[in-house]
């Protein structure tokens, strides 16, 4: 997958749109105000910047050399895949929907207006309990 691939692809997603906040050379894409991916646009081969869940990124940077710990970000959350064509596009469409989902997920209300998203579903609570909540078998009376 290529430069202009990662574009398309992260342009594709719900409600992402597109800036360049830092420089001419990083295009960035968000969902609500937050940044789910960064393209390097001069480097060559393209470089991108993408959210990560923490215990993904170590296992993804053994197996694959063309991911390395996010460039000039939080290594624990961000990786930074090298456009060299080694990691499948399967992977890196996986990658990048990924990146999405974490950004997404973590907008809350009006946020996630603003996006263009649906409410969050919430938890259904427990029936509260009526009368006194039995007591466990060792702790019942044992009168004789």
């Amino acid at each position: 997958m290529n430069r202009d691939d990662i574009i398309s692809l992260c342009g594709t997603q719900t409600a992402a749109t597109s800036d360049q906040p830092f420089d001419e050379d990083s295009l960035v894409f968000r969902v609500g105000r937050k940044i789910f991916a960064i393209i390097d646009l001069d480097s060559k081969p393209g470089r991108v910047s993408l959210k990560c869940p923490p215990e993904m990124s170590g296992d993804l940077r053994a197996a694959f050399k063309a991911i390395i710990p996010g460039w000039h970000l939080n290594k624990e959350h961000w990786n930074t895949l090298i456009l060299d064509s080694t990691v499948p596009d399967d992977i890196v469409s996986d990658l990048v929907a990924r990146s999405w989902r974490l950004v997404a997920d973590s907008l809350r209300g009006k946020a996630r207006e603003e996006a263009g998203l649906p409410p969050l579903a919430r938890a259904k609570k427990a029936p509260a309990l009526q009368g006194k909540a039995p007591k466990p078998p060792h702790e019942k009376n044992h009168e004789a």
